[in-house]
């Protein structure tokens, strides 16, 4: 069926292909200079830490079964105080392993996770994705991602402590929210976007995996040209999809993925626990910090888990 007009207009209006040569592929990573880490290094004030993933836990993990191969993490015993020399004295070992999705949690989305035409960010062929992982654009081209984090609370601004099911957050909502929090979008920022939806998993209310998972708010393709319009250097949400479901227009599936990934190399974030620095922020009304968020560097992966420190 193929997306509308209005969806390639977007896509041409905020193309970074060549931007970085052609032979880049980490994409808007590229905004984080020396000087925009060297800036995020003085936002520390009070040394007070945040971690923003979610556990690890077969039995806490948020996959519904929904994405087919999305496993929640599944972790096995392969060695429980096994001596080594037969000598009880001696010393022994105890040892784990490991089976899952590794975009099951809180995780990036890497450059290689969506194509649409054939066609993967900076113009490198879809079949460079193959059996071996993504050839062009893993996630280990990453090696690092530190920068000045913002919070742009979208659902505080709105009043509200979550956004109401399938609400559209458009760029004025991103406006606004920055305004509240009084912060000023910089290039090479990573842009953190609450609309509250984790409260269903990890706030007072009981625990509600589907009311989490699905009609959730999200991320509409005009926050797109406002990443591009600022320079943002990658941009995570508190929810599954990182945008509405079905899209704004129901004709385009997972427009913002497109655009982000394929069109800009913009690296997108999801499943992000935002609501205690959010607490915080609304607290002291410091909306800026250091943000470490770097990627596991899975060889040839597509996306990474990530436990990402913000740092006040």
């Amino acid at each position: 069926m193929g997306y509308p007009e209005s969806f390639h207009e977007i896509a041409r209006s905020i193309n970074n292909w060549g931007r970085w040569g052609d032979d880049d592929e980490i994409g808007t990573i590229n905004l984080i200079t020396p000087d925009v880490v060297r800036h995020a290094a003085t936002l520390v004030r009070t040394g007070k830490t945040f971690a923003l993933g979610l556990p690890l836990s077969q039995a806490e993990g948020i996959q519904t079964g929904i994405i087919p191969g999305r496993v929640n993490p599944l972790r096995t015993m392969v060695a429980l105080n096994s001596g080594m020399t037969g000598d009880p004295t001696d010393f022994a070992t105890s040892d784990d392993v490991v089976t899952m999705g590794l975009q099951a949690g809180t995780h990036w989305d890497g450059l290689g996770h969506a194509t649409y035409d054939g066609r993967l960010y900076n113009g490198f062929g879809a079949d460079s994705i193959t059996v071996e992982g993504a050839t062009r654009c893993g996630i280990h081209k990453i090696t690092s991602l530190i920068s000045r984090g913002v919070l742009l609370d979208v659902a505080r601004a709105k009043g509200l402590d979550v956004l109401e099911p399938d609400y559209f957050v458009r760029d004025t909502d991103l406006d606004a929210a920055a305004e509240m929090g009084e912060v000023e979008i910089r290039p090479g920022d990573i842009v953190l976007v609450r609309t509250g939806q984790m409260r269903h998993i990890v706030g007072p209310e009981p625990r509600d995996l589907w009311k989490y998972a699905l009609n959730t708010p999200g991320v509409t393709p005009s926050v797109a040209r406002w990443n591009h319009r600022h320079d943002v250097a990658a941009m995570a949400t508190d929810t599954l999809t990182f945008e509405t479901f079905p899209a704004e227009d129901p004709a385009m599936l997972l427009p913002v993925h497109l655009l982000h990934l394929v069109e800009m190399g913009l690296t997108q974030g999801q499943n992000w626990n935002l609501e205690a620095l959010a607490a915080d922020c609304a607290e002291d009304g410091v909306y800026e910090f250091l943000l470490d968020a770097t990627p596991q560097p899975f060889t040839n992966a597509v996306g990474s888990m990530v436990n990402p420190i913000a740092v006040k």
